[in-house]
Order: structure tokens, then C-alpha cells, then sequence
């Protein structure tokens, strides 16, 4: 049942404060560091400004979105969430279930609390697997072949946390990750820490030993039928340099605020990366997003697609399944009243009017 005094998608925020317990949500709406870039991340929304047109024919107006050869109804796809067990009992059960109600694509996280096959059997068919290269690389390629077995579409490789920052907000909360189950991990060793050498950083002799490199794309490419995704753009020469070694698509992303701390906002790094790749490479946004505003917003700037976050295990910690559809839903209608205020019958117009802007 849904709860009431929801009114618009954001309305979960607080709604999931009053049901979370502190630690879990200051882990969930905190950033990394000081959160600058998570601040950049809303303020670049709150900033963008678009020139509406008037008297626009508005007949056989729609929210289609094709999505690396997918076709989507709307252009509003669920980020990789990682232990989403911290706000449902059934975890990404409940969010792929209602992925598939409302027609919504969907990203599974290596770090889900359920196995990506029970989340592909309750997902529909649009759906997507998010890769954090392991230690082992055999580990990383059995990830990708149960994957392909389970019916993903596609992978989406994480580039932008080599090393997990520490959220100050979260720990200054009392969050220690208890209860944070990474199932799909759960049928191989865990790494061992790597020898540090007197005097040698924990930093670069501990995780970076492992971090995901360029070579690592086309290492990807040539174990793989699915189409290859990087996730965490946002600098244009590193777009151009993912495309060359073979990926298939990109994600601008600030990794929601909680990586680099001193990161541009992704919808301010979207423009660029849209001029230096073209209009034919598919790109989406992550980050920030919280309104049908902000989807249009970011469709605006050069996006195909967005990827939502934090809304998703607000509504899920509310509502489980239900909230999530009712989520989307929400972002759907808010995104087409935007549409019809604003002159745009469809997302080539929303593109069009950005670029005019």
C-alpha cells in the first residue's frame, strides 16, 4: 500500500528518513568527503535553464527512448544499486519486479544482495549487469559468463571507484556496512589483502594494484557477446579513448557524489562528452537526478537516458516494489508535463531544444 503525502518522486526522500534507521540513510544520502560533488551534482540541475516554444503540435507525443539498441517506453532506467537488503527484505527482488511492471531498463550490481540470476528471473527483459572487476580476473570472467547465461543485455564496467571512499556523514552515523550481503561474491574465496612492503601506501599497494585499466576494455570485449558500457565518464579525451578500445557505450557519472570528491557535476560534463562523441554513440547520465525535470534536464544536455540512484532505495524502503513503480511512474508524468510545457512531443525535440538553448 502506498504511504500517503507522496506528491512527487523526491517525497520518498523523506519518507525513507523517518523508516531507515540513521546510520543507513546517512550512508544512503551522504557522499564521499566533504560532498561537494554531491552538492555539484544538484546544483547543476537547480542552475540549467531550457527556453520553452509555444503552439507545438503535440500529436502522437511520447516518451520512447532507444537505449544501445533497446527500446524503452520512457527514458528512465534504475542505476546499479549495491545492497539494496539495507532497505528491503527482498532487496533487488522487489526493484527488478517493479523494473518489469513499468517497463523500466535495469541495472543489477555486483554488489547486489541477491544473485543475479533470482533478480534476472524476476526482471524484465531489459536489464543490464554492472561489473566491478574482482582481484581475479577469473572471477571477473565467471561473473560475465553467469551473465550471459542468465539473459543480461549488457554489461556496464565501473571505472570510477578503483578505492572506496570513506562517506564522513555516514560514519560520523555509526554505519558500519553490518547487514551489507554481496550474494553474487558469495561462491568464491575472498581476495587476500596484498602484502604491503614497509613503509608502502595502503592506497596504491593495496587497491590500486587491482584497479580497472584501458586494456581492460578490450580484454572485456574479447571475452563477450553483450555490448560494453563504461560507467563513470566524465572527461572527454577518456570518452574517445573508451570508444577507441571498444566500448559500445558510456555513462556519465560522478559515482553519485561518492568518489572524487572534487569531480564535476555529470550533467555539467555531459555537453562536452556528447560534442566529442557524436550523436550516434549512445550516452546516458547518472547522478543528481530527482525530478521529471531533471530527466528532461538531462536529456537536454545530451543524454539518451538517465540512470536514478538514491530515489530507488528511498522508494523501495517505503514501499518495496509498489514504491518503486510508483517512483517511476512519477518520473514519467513529471518528465511529460515538462515535455508539454515546454514544446517537446517527444526526446529529439527535448535534444533539439537543448542544443537551441
Amino acid at each position: 500500500m502506498l504511504p500517503p503525502g507522496v506528491f512527487c518522486a523526491q517525497d520518498y526522500e523523506r519518507l525513507a528518513e523517518e523508516r531507515l534507521s540513521p546510520a543507513v540513510f546517512a550512508h544512503t544520502a551522504g557522499g564521499s568527503g566533504g560532498e561537494a560533488a554531491l552538492a555539484r551534482n544538484r546544483s547543476a540541475f537547480e542552475a540549467a535553464v531550457t527556453t520553452p516554444r509555444m503552439l507545438v503540435d503535440f500529436d502522437g507525443a511520447n516518451t520512447r527512448a532507444r537505449v544501445g539498441g533497446i527500446d524503452l517506453s520512457h527514458p528512465i532506467l534504475l542505476a546499479p544499486l549495491a545492497h539494496q537488503g539495507l532497505y528491503h527484505p527482498r532487496g533487488e527482488l522487489e526493484t527488478a519486479q517493479a523494473a518489469a511492471v513499468v517497463g523500466a531498463g535495469l541495472v543489477c550490481s555486483t554488489l547486489s544482495s541477491n544473485s543475479l540470476e533470482d533478480i534476472a528471473e524476476a526482471a524484465g527483459p531489459a536489464r543490464w549487469f554492472q561489473l566491478y572487476l574482482q582481484p581475479d580476473w577469473a572471477v571477473s570472467l565467471d561473473l560475465v559468463r553467469r551473465a550471459e547465461a542468465a539473459g543480461y543485455q549488457g554489461l556496464v564496467l565501473t571505472v570510477d571507484a578503483p578505492v572506496q571512499t570513506p562517506s564522513l556523514r555516514a560514519l560520523r552515523a555509526g554505519f558500519t556496512g553490518e547487514g551489507s550481503v554481496a550474494a553474487n561474491l558469495t561462491a568464491y574465496p575472498a581476495p587476500a589483502p596484498p602484502p604491503l612492503a614497509s613503509g608502502e601506501s595502503r592506497v596504491f599497494g593495496g587497491p590500486m594494484r587491482h584497479a580497472p585499466r584501458l586494456s581492460d576494455i578490450g580484454r572485456l570485449k574479447a571475452e563477450t557477446r553483450l555490448p560494453l558500457w563504461i560507467k563513470g565518464v566524465l572527461h572527454p579525451e577518456d570518452a574517445r579513448q573508451f570508444l577507441a578500445a571498444g566500448a559500445d557505450g558510456l555513462i556519465v557519472s560522478n559515482h553519485g557524489g561518492r568518489a572524487f570528491d572534487g569531480a564535476p557535476a555529470a550533467l555539467s560534463a555531459l555537453p562536452a562528452i556528447r560534442e566529442a562523441v557524436g550523436d550516434t554513440v549512445p550516452v546516458l547520465m547518472d547522478g543528481g537526478v530527482r525530478s521529471g525535470r531533471d530527466v528532461f534536464t538531462a536529456i537536454a544536455h545530451g543524454a539518451d537516458a538517465v540512470l536514478v540512484g538514491r530515489l530507488q532505495a528511498y522508494a523501495l524502503a517505503v514501499a518495496g516494489a509498489l514504491g518503486v513503480a510508483h517512483m517511476i511512474r512519477l518520473l514519467r508524468e513529471e518528465l511529460e508535463l515538462n515535455m508539454a510545457l515546454a514544446g517537446c512531443p517527444d526526446l529529439a525535440a527535448i535534444r533539439r531544444l537543448g542544443a537551441a538553448t
